[in-house]
């Protein structure tokens, strides 16, 4: 949890905060439903404040637009992988075996729990500060969100009732100031396409948008 606070760059006066808003209801301990019911609102005043601040010019339904686009479940799913909150949440065995660490909707909601911790434990003036922080380079993250092949994969690999992706680094080269990694992405055991990037997480959504390609093949 120490390396999350350095990406949020928030650090807890009380860490019981983001331990619960990691916690997910699967462990039967208290768990971060509550929060993630706050966080939602606390996220939705605070983009549309930051966003009526940012572009003057955009009327109501221009506003609206772009706040859907920021407070979704594929944009909190995508701010989410780039944290690396999947790895710090506290799930039960079931959950775990069955991919939740990278379920966009588990993501998301560990996301929205994370805000309201902030705001419960700093307040209104925190949770901004991360808030803008997070999204205020709105353009960008909804084009990146596009991009996601990762959710992408996993949610047409859920929609045609298969089992979720899964990724290995199965090789890496060069230099440690120009590393080039190669990732392999299975569904149900079988490899079904690789990528390369010079990060295991660009590696991994190479791989990802290569199995995209290889099902719309499959489905023409």
């Amino acid at each position: 949890m120490e390396q999350l606070q350095k990406s949020i760059h928030y650090t807890f006066k009380d860490p019981q905060y983001l331990r619960l808003a990691l916690t997910h209801p699967s462990t039967k301990q208290p768990d971060n439903q509550r929060l993630e019911f706050l966080g939602d609102a606390v996220l939705e005043f605070c983009v549309s404040d930051m966003l009526y601040r940012k572009y003057e010019s955009m009327d109501e339904g221009e506003l609206t637009a772009r706040r859907a686009a920021l407070v979704c479940e594929r944009t909190l799913s995508v701010i989410a992988r780039m944290l690396d909150i999947g790895k710090c949440l506290i799930m039960g065995n079931g959950e775990e075996q069955t991919g939740g660490r990278e379920k966009p909707s588990i993501l998301a909601d560990a996301m929205e729990a994370v805000i309201a911790a902030i705001y419960m434990d700093g307040g209104w003036d925190a949770a901004r500060k991360v808030i803008n922080w997070l999204f205020y380079e709105d353009e960008k993250l909804i084009a990146w969100r596009g991009h996601d092949d990762k959710s992408a994969l996993q949610e047409y690999t859920q929609a045609n009732q298969m089992a979720l992706p899964e990724y290995t680094i199965i090789g890496q080269s060069g230099p440690d100031h120009d590393r080039r990694f190669t990732a392999q992405v299975s569904v149900m055991g079988c490899a079904i396409a690789s990528g390369e990037g010079n990060s295991k997480k660009t590696a991994e959504q190479a791989a990802a948008k290569a199995a995209l390609l290889t099902y719309e093949q499959k489905d023409q």
